[in-house]
């Protein structure tokens, strides 16, 4: 007997089947696919343009403008919904394929559920070379989407009607699952997106992805409660795994039974509220003092979620202790067994309950306790004074911008940023009030993320008030969504800072003797430097142009009032403020390892590098 079909280009049928994918976890079902951004060519516009036009009212689609920043935008948004929920691109072949890459290497890096759909070449090869087809002398089956395999989970090349059926529903697998996702790519030849095939109905019925919960192993458990209770100074780390395992009230439990305090990644801010008497802000490089010192001298480090980058670990030196050992709370064996660590390889959430459990009784000493919650008082006071802000009338710095916005954001506001160098005023300073507001991509700080993540977490999350906060130099590289926000109707807010340069970069350069060159948007100096006045270039009056409303702003007052309007705004808004450029957030409290010359003749480079030689000589492999 055989089996019903339906007759279809592979195009309508990836869409068909698209619509039908649904995820479910703790009895809450999502659209695995919920919708298509696309910028449309030759390559993709008569098949998968065709099919989203033919079923658009169970596909949505997205204009986008830029196909890097239509990836960000699919990232902000299965971010925002804790990877239940993913959103595809599709672009045409050629520069549009190749634009995916950055893309794609940031949602993989994340471990963000992401569905990229290039053009490819004529797999008849009928007309060959065709226009934008990269022509390899020998490997005639490369095109450029080959780039995409290193930066992608799963890829596939469709070069047959049938192929898409195993491939679909791989590439259904990996965005599903905790452990395995990232980007994935079906590179579709232009021709075989046109081509028609009897399709089995069965492809196309509603199917159900179940994210698991597993549970950690019985005999890792016990080896990990063992080196819990035997520790007297412990401390956990909270990387992305907590949220995207929705295991902020676990984590609480935990640490209201035990004791633990805990720092976070910046993936991780937010596990537990910033006033949490537990909670020692970001870790690491751009972490706080009271976080950085507790690392020093913790025994054992209990990481939930993390992938230990190095800004974490101070590029190995900041967990100082003699006999500190590493327990790794993590769904991946790949991160669980990072710093030779005992291992608990399970979801978050899952883990955390039990352990809260075996640990009944267990609680750390009184004066692991009394130091921690003494050092989060000293922070406290740090945070408030660089806040602070005495004279309402000055120009505002950077650290007062952001306590103008902690004083004007709800509890459930989401602010989102990801280069520059608000990340570390962000990571040490922000008091994050609910586990989606601090949204910081780190993983791959990529600038130009900020404003496209902005419309995904919108599109995500429509009654919440979202804020992508973009100093000069990330504004300059991807202004273009804003035209995407306009026109979808998205009332993101926009917080562009001018400070007329790379501050980040300069200060970095400065401190391993690259003296800041290359790194301010100013003149070129006779010298050839580029150290004359600002350049003449009106970034507000950009973002008005590409459709936004824009409030200036000079003065901290000014700034207050323009943010509580941004705020209230039904449409999207842009507060421009130019900050004084003098750095005012605290110093960094651990290293970060950025190679200096060992040799040079200019004098900041040679007292850079007898500086780096003294910090690396603190490092540990943790073996």
């Amino acid at each position: 007997m055989s089996q019903p079909t339906t007759r279809l280009t592979v195009a309508q049928a990836l869409v068909r089947f698209l619509s039908a994918q649904y995820t479910e976890r703790d009895g809450v079902r999502h659209r695995l696919i919920a919708g298509t951004w696309g910028i449309f060519g030759h390559g993709n516009v008569a098949g998968i343009g065709q099919a989203l036009l033919e079923y658009g009212d169970v596909m949505p689609y997205h204009q986008g403008r830029n196909e890097q920043a239509m990836v960000h935008a699919a990232v902000g948004h299965a971010r925002q919904l804790d990877r239940l929920s993913a959103q595809a691109v599709t672009t045409s072949i050629g520069p549009g394929a190749t634009n995916l890459v950055t893309g794609a290497a940031l949602a993989t890096i994340n471990r963000l559920p992401v569905l990229l759909l290039p053009g490819d070449y004529f797999a008849s090869h009928a007309p060959d070379p065709l226009l934008q087809q990269l022509e390899h002398p020998t490997e005639f089956d490369v095109s450029v989407n080959d780039t995409l395999r290193p930066v992608s989970r799963y890829f596939d090349r469709i070069t047959r009607p049938e192929a898409l059926i195993p491939s679909a529903l791989n590439a259904m697998r990996v965005l599903a699952d905790p452990a395995e996702t990232g980007a994935v790519t079906l590179a579709l030849p232009q021709d075989v997106q046109a081509e028609a095939y009897d399709w089995p109905e069965e492809f196309f019925a509603e199917r159900v992805w179940r994210v698991r919960r597993p549970a950690p192993d019985p005999v890792e458990l016990a080896a990990a409660v063992r080196a819990v209770r035997a520790a007297r100074h412990p401390l956990i780390v909270a990387g992305g795994g907590v949220h995207h395992s929705r295991a902020e009230d676990a984590l609480r439990a935990l640490v209201e039974a035990t004791g633990i305090p805990v720092a976070s990644t910046q993936a991780g801010k937010g596990a537990l509220r910033h006033d949490h008497p537990a909670d020692l802000g970001g870790i690491g490089h751009t972490g706080t003092a009271v976080a950085d010192d507790v690392a020093r001298t913790a025994d054992l480090v209990i990481g939930v979620g993390t992938r230990y980058t190095d800004f974490t670990t101070a590029s190995g030196t900041l967990f100082q202790n003699p006999d500190v050992g590493f327990l790794n709370l993590n769904i991946t064996g790949f991160d669980a067994h990072k710093l030779a660590a005992r291992t608990l390889v399970c979801d978050a959430r899952a883990g955390l309950t039990a352990l809260t459990e075996a640990l009944a009784g267990y609680r750390v000493t009184a004066d692991h306790e009394a130091g921690y919650r003494a050092g989060k008082e000293r922070w406290d006071a740090v945070v408030e004074a660089a806040y602070r802000a005495d004279d309402e009338d000055a120009v505002p710095t950077q650290t007062q911008v952001l306590g103008a916005l902690d004083a004007v954001v709800g509890d459930d506001d989401v602010v989102i940023n990801a280069a520059g160098s608000l990340p570390g005023d962000l990571h040490k300073l922000w008091r994050a009030r609910s586990p989606r507001q601090y949204h910081l991509e780190y993983g791959y700080s990529c600038m130009g993320y900020e404003i496209p993540a902005g419309i995904g977490v919108q599109q995500a999350a429509p009654d919440v008030t979202v804020w992508s906060l973009v100093g000069d130099g990330t504004y300059l590289m991807m202004p273009t969504e804003i035209v995407t926000a306009v026109q979808e109707g998205l009332p993101v807010n926009l917080v562009l800072i001018q400070n007329h340069g790379y501050a980040s970069i300069g200060g970095l350069s400065e401190s391993v003797g690259g003296e800041r060159f290359g790194t301010a948007y100013r003149f070129r100096s006779a010298d050839g430097t580029f150290g004359g006045a600002p350049l003449p270039v009106d970034l507000a009056a950009n973002a008005a142009s590409l459709g936004m409303e824009v409030l200036r702003a000079k003065t901290v007052r000014e700034l207050r009032e323009a943010l509580a309007a941004a705020r209230a705004s039904d449409r999207p808004t842009c507060v421009y403020v130019e900050t004084d450029p003098a750095p005012t957030a605290p110093p960094a409290e651990a290293w970060w390892d950025v190679p200096v010359a060992e040799t040079a003749g200019r004098e900041a480079a040679v007292r850079a590098r007898e500086a780096y030689d003294r910090q690396v000589a603190d490092r540990r492999r943790h073996l």
